[in-house]
């Protein structure tokens, strides 16, 4: 895990530092920016989540209208979501993956049931991974 110190330092390399360090003038003169890049936070992920023009939840919701069912993720939710996505140190690229096994055997068992027409993705059932049929005839 880098430090702020760690990070601090590489934020001030210069191109001299890289031809010191080892590599040839060469490849360095061919490097046209150098950019550091901080690990994101719980914050950065629940905005990749939810912000975005097509964020992933978004797409979700929009893949339960076509079954005429309004999903909504409360906040505490997200936060979980991005909090598994931390825990399994799989960046912003695993929160699809976990999106995607939470939601599975709700996506397969959705058509079936005609009376659900609403349902709440809560933090409870994210951290459970409960989101089974049962949940569908409560919605219901």
């Amino acid at each position: 895990m880098r430090t702020s110190r760690d990070t601090e330092l590489l934020r001030k390399t210069e191109p001299q530092d890289l031809i010191k360090y080892g590599l040839i003038p060469e490849f360095v003169g061919r490097l046209p920016v150098m950019g550091i890049l901080d690990e994101l936070d719980e914050a950065a992920l629940v905005e990749i989540l939810s912000k975005p023009r097509n964020a992933i939840l978004k797409q979700y919701q929009r893949l339960f209208e076509f079954e005429n069912v309004r999903l909504h993720f409360t906040a505490d939710a997200a936060a979980a979501i991005a909090r598994e996505a931390l825990a399994r140190k799989v960046g912003a690229r695993g929160l699809r993956m976990i999106i995607e096994e939470l939601m599975l055997d709700l996506m397969y068992h959705l058509p079936n049931n005609k009376r659900a027409r609403d349902i709440e993705i809560t933090k409870d059932m994210v951290e459970r991974r409960d989101l089974s049929p049962t949940l569908l005839e409560k919605a219901g």
